[in-house]
């Protein structure tokens, strides 16, 4: 059986379109997009796509902030074909990958990614067609394309085409050990299941207006759209270069969602920047990507009196997010392990084994690996079997995800202990580089990170927001000698990914640029 027509991710933004098309559902810089206005666009996008003599099954989305990335996302769906974010600030030959992996039927490229689309389609063996909503024109396009005047001429699509639980909704691309990126089909069974119990948490209205803080490619940009979209809600989608300093945004746009990786409201603290009572408007104040430390917890907390905080956690394979704790400033801080806020309890319907490296579960109350499965649990890799062979395995009827994280149950929730890739061995000793870092960020600094570098048996810090003086004595007084770093180094901002993350190999670089060990 095909899902029924509210089952299907996008379909309660169909439904909102049809009861609330006057209601805004995007703002994009001061220009704001109702309901009726995305739907008719994706509807006749959705409609071109289907032209052809086969459906298409993949379309990718080469936009950023733009209308063409919204409505691409959407006309994609309604045309019951799965969308694939890609974008323009990757490097080439990453995006390149991607499309020669996802093997696109169609692309929706906005203006300012369009210089890059001909040398990215160059050569690839099957074009796609191309959808160009915007006034720019590629020069010199081997492919065939409908501009914006075609879009804008073709009838409505009447009828969304219907999809199966198993239907991928998207394809997402991650960074994969061996240097090429991993692909992650998201089926429409797992994404209804994430929204259906974040919506019994949150209560979404369609008064609430959510903050996009994250890039498409990143999988969190999923909850924004479609938390949102599915309860009649709005999205925002802040430039950048607010996330320095948002406060009169939020304000102006009166945000009450706000969802962001821990480093953004890091570099906000470090700057003196959270202030108690600064974001009034908040009602729910959400963190997901990297480990959020309770000292940012209880300042945001501070500065958003009228917001709940909560901790998400989840690794892209598990669909967004597949734990929450909700921070509470009396109890939580006596939870927290190497100062960081608990990853919590599981959602409804998922369930967990905590593994050692031979996937023997461990006892209650010792650390090791976090293994997932439930229907969120995503179908494997793209084409690429082997891989989900090393990360996915059975046991008692249930396919389970391996995370790669340590974790270990305390109370009635899990806390989390670090990367099963973080957890080192130096001198015969198994050291959580983890609690390394907690103890630099106590002893002053603002952000701490821990590699093993420039060899295998040395421990090297990077700190910011501080100097090092003290640091090495700090350090030394609480930990024993094998786990205090060789060498402390102060930069100035940390290095951060395209998703907001700090970025270890930039700082090896950076390591290796100043030529000291």
């Amino acid at each position: 059986m095909t899902i029924a027509l509210n089952r299907s991710l996008g379909a309660g933004f169909l439904a909102h379109a049809a009861t609330r098309p006057d209601h805004v559902a995007l703002t994009i810089g001061k220009r704001d997009h109702t309901y009726a206005e995305l739907d008719d666009t994706a509807r006749r996008w959705a409609a071109r796509l289907l032209d052809g003599a086969t459906a298409p099954k993949r379309v990718g989305v080469f936009a950023h902030r733009s209308e063409a990335s919204y409505a691409g996302v959407l006309a994609a769906l309604l045309a019951g074909a799965a969308f694939v974010p890609l974008n323009r600030k990757f490097p080439l030959e990453r995006t390149r990958t991607m499309l020669e992996r996802a093997d696109l039927d169609a692309i929706v490229v906005d203006d300012a990614s369009m210089a890059q689309l001909p040398e990215l389609l160059h050569g690839l063996r099957r074009k796609p067609l191309v959808l160009a909503p915007g006034s720019r024109l590629p020069d010199g396009l081997d492919a065939p394309l409908l501009t914006a005047t075609d879009l804008a001429a073709a009838a409505t699509l009447s009828e969304p085409v219907p999809v199966l639980p198993d239907d991928i909704a998207y394809l997402l691309f991650t960074s994969g050990s061996t240097g090429t990126p991993k692909g992650v089909p998201v089926t429409h069974g797992n994404v209804r299941s994430f929204v259906d119990v974040n919506q019994e948490r949150y209560r979404i209205t369609p008064e609430d207006r959510f903050t996009q803080t994250f890039d498409q490619t990143f999988d969190l940009s999923v909850f924004d759209l479609f938390m949102a979209w599915e309860n009649g809600a709005r999205v925002c989608a802040m430039d950048p270069i607010e996330l320095l300093a948002p406060f009169k945004y939020l304000q102006r746009n009166e945000i009450s969602v706000w969802f962001s990786v821990p480093s953004v409201a890091m570099v906000l603290d470090k700057r003196g920047a959270l202030t108690p009572g600064r974001m009034p408007t908040l009602r729910w104040s959400l963190f997901c990507g990297e480990a959020l430390p309770a000292g940012i917890a209880r300042a945001w907390q501070e500065a958003a009196p009228n917001s709940v905080v909560e901790n998400l956690y989840g690794p892209t394979e598990l669909t967004i997010a597949c734990s929450v704790h909700r921070w509470d400033p009396v109890t939580s801080p006596a939870r927290c392990v190497h100062d960081n806020v608990p990853i919590g309890q599981l959602y409804p319907g998922l369930h967990s084994l905590v593994v050692d490296e031979n996937l023997v579960p461990v006892a209650e109350g010792e650390t090791g690996e976090l293994c997932v499965a439930g229907p969120q649990t995503t179908p494997g890799y793209w084409q690429a079997p082997e891989q989900t062979a090393q990360r996915y395995f059975s046991r008692d009827g249930r396919i389970y995800y391996r995370t790669g994280d340590l974790v270990r149950r305390q109370h009635d929730e899990f806390v989390y202990i670090g990367r099963n890739d973080q957890q080192v061995k130096i001198g015969g000793y198994r050291i959580e580089l983890g609690e390394i870092e907690a103890v630099l960020r106590r002893s002053g600094c603002a952000e701490a990170v821990c590699l093993v570098w420039p060899d295998a048996d040395t421990i090297t810090a990077v700190v910011s927001g501080t100097g090092t003086t003290g640091l090495a004595d700090a350090v030394a007084a609480s930990l024993p000698a094998y786990m205090v770093p060789r060498s402390v180094h102060v930069i100035d901002e940390m290095p951060v990914n395209s998703n907001g993350k700090v970025d270890r190999g930039a700082l090896r670089a950076w390591l290796g640029n100043r030529g000291g060990s």
